[in-house]
């Protein structure tokens, strides 16, 4: 059996359109006029069919030459859409203001929405997409994805539906902003389309997305989501079971479910059913599209090794475009002569894209790599965090004490300093959205949101499902329609459940799109141990590396109440102006914490900031002088804070403490003046040592930077935190940093 199946299938399709049996099916058929349908009973007309297969035939054209130039060593981008191109019926049908998140077999679909948005250079963009050159319209030659600023669609990588649940974000958004009064550039009746394989419909984050969008729709929130499963029945090498799609999400209820399979009238219709039921009843639709997988699952992956050559030819045999063919030419809508032309016209321009695609310049520096992937103007975000909101309408809404005014302790702490915040933003505000679980009704577990929805509303304060996946999902959908979601995770813990949404979706989002997508948010997550009275590792988590991992993202974690005020000021106008995503890592022991040295002196109580004060990242926190320097954040700050008193009235020792503040980037600029002149430098990392906090990557930049003091670094064990008591045992506790300060400064 030859291995060159990509040949035998395009010979396949040229031998039916020259063979006698194409000839007598036209001289059969009666020809139809452009405009009439191509049967009775369906809006498909003549011309849009034929324009329909010149979309299918357009796609496969580029797989075939996507595996020519990759042969050359030109091309870097080989899987195909070969045998999935009746999703070009989707994409005739749905208009180009209904947002598409798509997976990497959507050719047939982009071919036809371009068309219908007036695309012209639809070949060669898609060409320089797979050649990775920096022409490419999208990404800019970082990635070969499918995506267009002009025809709404946000570029997804090879993602394995983990673009479920922001799609479901958007649908949901779409609603939302009209109830918020944003806009979003979106008609009313817009309706999502998602796009994603049988395999990857197993995925815990495809579920996740499928069961937010029900969920949603049974409380009653329009949900104008259509999922559309092409099932070609193998996931690489294996096989999906026989009615595997149907039995699992065919019963389910606030999820319509349809089939379209057969020959293209039917698929056009069941399409158009579909598009039909999503938009008029805004909520959930399920379609099972039918498709076939020609030449594996890429150019590298032999199909042979695991397909008998019968299951190949089969499979070959039910390609779309040779059924598409034959229907054309036993309805009269065009001549076998005339699809050949056209075929080779299609193939002949593609080469031509192909070359030109293969000539282009690549990205080179690093500069023009990572350049929207984090985005930073300072004016710009300074602007943003400008208040805007007349004072005596603000004395008002805080019933005539604001609460820079208010000197109650209850009052004073980080938890009601950052509920102040919270609310104060959203005065100032009106397209931010709060939601989490149990943040609405409750205030959220440590009471940081109260009171939030009585301000206002249930429109703009949101309790969650319990599904921090989905809850990322909404965050994203609604950051790319315009709003500013600040969605609340429980704990620390609970994130990584989810981290991919923030890694591979959120933070990615800008990177891919060239920056033409953006989807701002402030992810607020309960973080960092030391909490009291219960606990255990999942609630007292102190592993930050995995967002660290992240390109792009913020991680801002402040320490007392006046400075998480003035950084989540920052953080919003960040996401706000930039587009940025951020997570701020609130310490849990220190939200109700009032003391610092001894109970009830009201150390840890601070005044509120004025409207307009702001900390923006690389901005630090100094406390003291000396020629030891603490460095911290968190929890760490305030014990280090402890320790200064004892190092200095027990030992004699001046020292001054950092606290960072941010930790994704880390402020090194600030951090290199703040130690200049200094003995010694002790890092105190309250998170566990092996690559879960930052001390690692302070100090080896305090080595390479050439700060010729002593450095070391005191980190908590590699451990997971246990339940009571013990967990002071893993935890720094204040003894431990005046001991290992002591140990530093004698070991001169």
């Amino acid at each position: 059996m030859t291995t060159d199946r990509v040949r035998v299938v395009q010979e396949n399709l040229d031998h039916l359109l020259r063979s006698e049996g194409a000839a007598a099916a036209v001289a059969q058929a009666t020809p139809l006029a452009p405009t009439e349908p191509i049967v009775p009973g369906t809006s498909l007309s003549a011309e849009e069919a034929l324009a329909l297969f010149e979309d299918q035939a357009t796609s496969r054209s580029i797989d075939v030459e996507a595996r020519r130039l990759k042969a050359e060593g030109k091309s870097f981008y080989t899987i195909s859409s070969a045998g999935h191109e009746q999703n070009a019926i989707l994409g005739a049908q749905l208009r180009t203001d209904d947002p598409c998140f798509l997976h990497y077999r959507s050719g047939g679909l982009m071919m036809a929405r371009a068309r219908r948005g007036g695309i012209r250079s639809r070949i060669l963009d898609t060409m320089l997409s797979i050649c990775a050159s920096e022409d490419d319209p999208v990404a800019r030659g970082r990635h070969k994805v499918w995506g267009s600023r002009d025809l709404w669609v946000p570029p997804q990588t090879s993602t394995i539906a983990s673009h479920l649940p922001k799609a479901v974000g958007a649908a949901f958004a779409i609603g939302r902003a009209r109830r918020m009064d944003v806009a979003t550039g979106l008609p009313e009746d817009a309706v999502v389309c998602c796009t994603f394989g049988d395999a990857s419909a197993n995925h815990a984050t495809a579920l996740s997305g499928i069961q937010a969008a029900r969920y949603g729709s049974r409380r009653g929130n329009p949900i104008p989501i259509l999922f559309v499963c092409e099932d070609n029945g193998l996931g690489i090498s294996t096989d999906t079971p026989q009615r595997w799609i149907s039995d699992t999400f065919g019963s389910h209820s606030h999820l319509r479910y349809m089939e379209a399979e057969g020959d293209v009238v039917h698929l056009w219709n069941t399409v158009e059913e579909a598009i039909r039921s999503c938009r008029e009843t805004r909520s959930p639709v399920f379609l099972r599209l039918v498709t076939v997988r020609l030449w594996g699952h890429a150019g590298s992956d032999i199909e042979s090794a695991y397909r008998s050559p019968d299951q190949i030819r089969e499979s070959e045999a039910r390609d779309p475009i040779l059924g598409n063919a034959r229907f054309l030419l036993e309805h009269g809508v065009t001549t076998a002569q005339d699809l050949q032309t056209r075929v080779q016209a299609i193939r002949d321009e593609v080469r031509e894209a192909g070359i030109e695609a293969s000539s282009r310049r690549h990205l080179s520096t690093i500069g023009e790599i990572v350049a929207p992937m984090a985005p930073w103007d300072e004016e710009a975000v300074r602007e943003a965090a400008r208040p805007r909101v007349n004072p005596e309408a603000r004395r008002v809404f805080w019933s005539g004490e604001p609460p820079e005014e208010n000197r109650n302790p209850i009052r004073r702490t980080l938890a009601a300093h950052l509920s102040s915040a919270l609310a104060d933003e959203m005065l100032e505000h009106p397209d931010i959205l709060v939601f989490g679980e149990d943040v609405a009704r409750k205030g959220g577990v440590y009471y940081v949101t109260a009171g939030l929805q009585k301000r206002f509303g249930t429109t703009r304060v949101i309790d969650t499902h319990l599904d921090e996946t989905s809850i990322l999902g909404l965050a994203q959908g609604a950051g790319l329609l315009g709003l500013l979601p600040i969605p609340e995770i429980q704990y620390l813990a609970y994130v990584h459940n989810a981290v991919d949404q923030l890694r591979g979706e959120a933070s990615s989002l800008s990177f891919f799109s060239d920056g033409q997508f953006r989807n701002p948010m402030v992810v607020r997550i309960a973080s960092f141990a030391y909490q009291r009275g219960f606990g255990g590792h999942f609630h007292n988590d102190h592993s930050i590396g995995g967002l660290r991992d992240i390109p792009g993202l913020i991680l801002a974690a402040p320490s007392r109440g006046d400075d998480a005020v003035r950084m989540l000021r920052g953080s919003i106008a960040t996401a706000r102006s930039q587009g940025r995503v951020v997570a701020f890592l609130e310490p849990i022991a220190l939200y109700h914490q009032k003391d610092l040295h001894e109970e009830g002196d009201g150390g840890w109580l601070f005044d509120y900031p004025l409207p307009g004060e702001i900390c923006l990242p690389g901005e630090i926190g100094i406390e003291g002088e000396g020629d030891v320097v603490l460095v911290s954040y968190a929890n760490g700050f305030r014990m280090s804070l402890q320790a200064r008193r004892i190092l200095r009235e027990a030992h004699g020792i001046e020292s001054k403490v950092v606290d960072l503040r941010w930790l994704n980037p880390l402020p090194f600029e600030a951090l290199e003046a703040a130690v200049d002149g200094a003995k010694q430098v002790l890092v105190v990392d309250e998170c566990r040592r092996t690559g879960g906090g930052i001390a690692e990557a302070v100090v080896s930049h305090l080595a390479e930077s050439g700060f010729d003091g002593r450095v070391r670094s005191l980190r908590a064990p590699d451990t997971f935190v246990p339940l009571g008591p013990a967990a002071h045992a893993v935890l720094i506790q204040t003894p431990d940093i005046v001991q290992s300060t002591l140990d530093l400064v004698r070991s001169q």
